[in-house]
């Protein structure tokens, strides 16, 4: 179970988790929340997709937003769900309100589940891969022997509360967390959780990352300078907003670099006016999001991984699988991933710090290669953690 099918990083673990799991020994299904993304394509065949309608598109683009605004709208009036849901609704956006920040999809979570379709079917393992609507709809909704979650984000820099979630993990039999920050994080909040929550890795398949990344495709222009990579949707989490001043100072100084940037989101309008602000139409590049953006990361000088917080960073894994020198924000999860000077920087997230740490690698061509070769040689497979969920059906 998943929220949506994608371009995301979630997402494309649960793609190599599902690859994982033997099709002799285990009948796999698949249900998407919002029965729309655009990897529905590469789910195993073997996998049996539940929804009874679903449209391969992207969640962040015009079609994909009238799409999820449609599913939202029917949730809303299926089973009277706006009726019993209101107080919820209420009470927790009152809390948003005083806490500064209103999480409008973590709210919404809630009355997307209570109004998706409902299965007789009983599982022996039901699994709820992300936070938010399909942890509800597992925990709620979902007959099963066993259930397990997956946490992927530092829970609560998130936007999550146990008011939000109206307690729905103590309803699982294990909890998986993809890192070590998560899991402390996520305890924090849920501690009589800790003796069925443990660290389940993201899979990632280093040998086809390499092979895909041979693959035609990447930078198109002609540019002969410094090029900087960041991989990521549009979001407020990945504080693209503090990149484009980073790239503003970098300009001033006069340093020869272009950033690029893959993906797409709902800051997409505000980021854009930001670049023109600064006259960085030209240098700052929002690409979009792209099928395979493994030719990008073989063909960059500098990753930058500058976030306001993190889980695990799929985006960090490739391109450490693919050997490029990082620079990430250290925060929760990041720091987590990169041994600072060894194999990448942690830098403080503010765009002169940002700055700073982009000039010493622009500076030093022997340190990017030394950062690449020792992030190239991380261990990314994690193959021994999928005995964990094999574990449960025993």
């Amino acid at each position: 179970m998943i929220n949506t099918l994608g371009q995301a990083g979630a997402e494309v673990a649960l793609l190599e988790l599902l690859r994982n799991l033997n099709p002799v020994d285990y009948e796999v299904s698949l249900y998407v929340l919002m029965e729309q993304g655009e990897l529905l394509s590469r789910v195993p065949g073997y996998v049996r997709l539940l929804n009874d309608r679903y449209e391969e598109v992207s969640v962040l683009g015009r079609e994909g937003s009238r799409k999820m605004a449609g599913t939202v709208l029917r949730a809303f009036v299926t089973r009277g769900t706006i009726f019993r849901r209101f107080p919820y609704l209420v009470s927790n956006l009152a809390a948003m309100v005083r806490q500064g920040r209103i999480w409008a999809d973590k709210l919404l979570w809630r009355v997307i589940s209570d109004g998706a379709k409902r299965s007789e079917e009983t599982w022996d393992l039901a699994v709820a891969y992300l936070e938010g609507g399909s942890a509800y709809y597992v925990a709620d909704y979902v007959k099963a022997l066993k259930k397990a979650a997956f946490i992927h984000i530092d829970y609560g820099q998130a936007g999550y509360t146990r008011k939000l979630d109206q307690d729905c993990y103590v309803q699982y039999d294990s909890i998986f967390t993809v890192s070590g920050e998560v899991k402390e994080h996520f305890l924090a909040v849920y501690p009589e959780c800790g003796s069925r929550t443990e660290i389940f890795h993201n899979q990632m398949d280093r040998e086809e990352i390499k092979r895909r990344s041979r693959e035609a495709g990447g930078f198109t222009d002609t540019y002969s300078g410094i090029r900087i990579l960041t991989v990521g949707r549009l979001t407020y989490q990945k504080a693209y907003d503090y990149a484009i001043t980073a790239l503003k100072l970098l300009k001033e100084e006069g340093y020869p670099v272009k950033w690029y940037v893959l993906g797409e989101g709902n800051q997409r309008t505000v980021l854009e006016k930001k670049i023109e602000e600064y006259g960085l139409q030209e240098d700052f590049l929002l690409l979009g999001a792209v099928a395979n953006p493994y030719p990008y990361f073989a063909q960059t000088d500098i990753y930058v991984h500058a976030t306001r917080f993190e889980g695990k960073s799929i985006a960090i894994q490739e391109a450490q699988i693919l050997g490029c020198p990082i620079i990430a924000s250290d925060c929760s999860g990041n720091r987590e991933q990169i041994e600072n000077g060894a194999d990448g920087l942690l830098c403080t997230l503010e765009p002169e710090k940002i700055k700073e740490s982009i000039a010493v690698l622009l500076e030093d061509a022997d340190k990017r290669e030394a950062f690449g070769r020792a992030a190239a040689d991380k261990n990314n497979s994690y193959k021994e953690d999928m005995q964990m969920l094999y574990a449960l059906m025993e």
